[in-house]
């Protein structure tokens, strides 16, 4: 069953690849790495570089934490994890997690300030996004989100060893913002949403451009196209 789960998959991507609404990423560099997490929410990871200490940012919670805590049931790190949505919020503290997982409740974006967050079309579903959504903008809501620096200021992190984002189409300011300034996470796990109707392949394409500008190489793509990792080939011994 997984197996013709798998090839329907592929066809669905290769149609749509063929009429410009997805793409096949060329993996730079075949690192060893492992998958941690469910199905849905799992990341392939370069665990050989993960330690007790690391310093690990889980930007978008939603309601699936499989990955976290399999990060801190093998290695024994801290998960410091980033959702203002109303919904994840509250499913995590109906979770009764204490350290070493520790939920801060804003978002990332590129700047400190407020924005406003548009529910999913879906109303069953979680994820919010600061993208124009017009058809549920009249049910926003405000919520706050800090930049990279001011995040790792406030947490007195002088580094990050693991960034996943997924973080609803706010990827790309953020990687721009990455660019500007001097901060590189060794692993950056990133869910790419090129399949919002205003967001597009292209974007995705050009925050990879970017992120290879900065010595990121990728080393993983899910099968979905959606999910990339990247280590910065700086911190490669």
């Amino acid at each position: 069953m997984v197996t013709v789960m798998n090839y329907l998959l592929q066809l669905r991507r290769i149609g749509r690849t063929l009429i410009g609404k997805d793409f096949f990423a060329t993996i730079d560099r075949d690192y060893p790495k492992q998958r941690l997490g469910s199905d849905y929410g799992g990341w392939d990871v370069m665990v050989d570089r993960i330690r007790p200490d690391s310093i690990i940012y889980s930007v978008g919670v939603g309601q699936d934490i499989s990955f976290d805590l399999e990060m801190m049931n093998r290695f024994g790190v801290t998960i410091h994890a980033f959702d203002p949505t109303p919904k994840s919020i509250e499913w995590v503290r109906q979770q009764k997690l204490t350290q070493p997982f520790i939920m801060h409740e804003y978002g990332l974006a590129d700047f400190d300030g407020t924005v406003s967050f548009n529910p999913p079309e879906n109303a069953q579903h979680v994820s919010h996004t600061l993208l124009d959504r017009p058809t549920t903008q009249t049910n926003a809501i405000t919520v706050s989100v800090k930049c990279l620096e001011t995040i790792m200021r406030e947490l007195k992190h002088d580094r990050i060893d693991l960034l996943k984002m997924d973080i609803e189409g706010a990827e790309y300011q953020v990687i721009d913002s990455l660019a500007r300034s001097q901060i590189r996470p060794e692993q950056l796990l990133i869910e790419f949403h090129h399949r919002f109707p205003n967001v597009g392949c292209e974007k995705t394409k050009q925050a990879i451009r970017t992120l290879q500008s900065l010595r990121y190489s990728l080393f993983a793509a899910s099968r979905t196209g959606e999910e990339f990792s990247f280590v910065y080939e700086g911190a490669i011994c």
